[in-house]
C-alpha cells in the first residue's frame, strides 16, 4: 500500500464528474487499499477517487475510526436512492481544500446504494455525519466541491483567506 498525493482545490480535476467503474479489477483494489491508507495517514473521514487523481466513481469513508470504532467502507459506483427530509448546516473541511471550513446545509438521513470490492451490492441508511461525510464524497464524483454550495458571500471570503491560490 502506498500513501497518494492529495489534489488541492483549484486543480481542475477536482471540477469533473468521474467515470463509473467498469469492474473489480486488482488494479481498482490497490487503488481502494491506497485511499484509505491516504486517507487515514491525512487524517480525514472520506476521500474520493479525483481527490487522488483517480478519475472513477469510487470513494472510501471511516467515520468512527477517530473514535476507535473503525468501520471501513469502499463505495464504488454509489448513487443515492433515497434522502430524509430533514435538512441541517454542518461544518465540512475537506482534505482538498486545507485550512478551510464551511457550512454546509445538507439532509440529515440518506439511503446509498453501492457495490462493494467483493462485486456485491449493498444498500445502507447514513444518519448525522456518516450521511453528511457519503454526501460530500459523492459530490467529488460529480466534481462538485464545498466552495460549491456557499452564497457568493461567503465563497469569497472563504478564498480571499484560502492559502491554496
Amino acid at each position: 500500500m502506498s500513501i497518494l498525493p492529495i489534489l488541492t482545490w483549484p486543480d481542475p480535476r477536482l471540477t469533473e464528474t468521474c467515470a463509473p467503474v467498469a469492474g473489480i479489477t486488482p488494479e481498482i483494489e490497490t487503488l481502494a487499499a491506497d485511499m484509505l491508507e491516504t486517507m487515514y495517514a491525512a487524517p480525514g473521514r472520506g476521500l474520493a477517487g479525483p481527490q487522488v487523481g483517480a478519475m472513477l466513481r469510487l470513494f472510501v469513508m471511516d467515520v468512527g475510526w477517530k473514535e476507535g470504532k473503525p468501520d471501513p467502507l469502499v463505495c464504488i459506483n454509489p448513487m443515492i436512492q433515497e434522502v430524509g427530509k430533514d435538512r441541517a448546516d454542518t461544518e465540512e473541511g475537506c482534505l482538498s481544500i486545507p485550512g478551510v471550513t464551511a457550512m454546509v446545509n445538507r439532509p440529515t438521513r440518506v439511503q446509498m446504494v453501492w457495490t462493494g470490492l467483493n462485486g456485491g451490492r449493498y444498500v445502507q441508511s447514513f444518519d448525522g455525519f456518516a450521511a453528511v461525510c457519503a454526501q460530500h464524497e459523492l459530490d467529488h464524483l460529480d466534481g462538485v466541491v464545498t466552495f460549491d454550495h456557499l452564497d457568493s458571500d461567503t465563497r469569497a471570503a472563504l478564498l480571499a483567506g484560502y492559502e491554496g491560490l
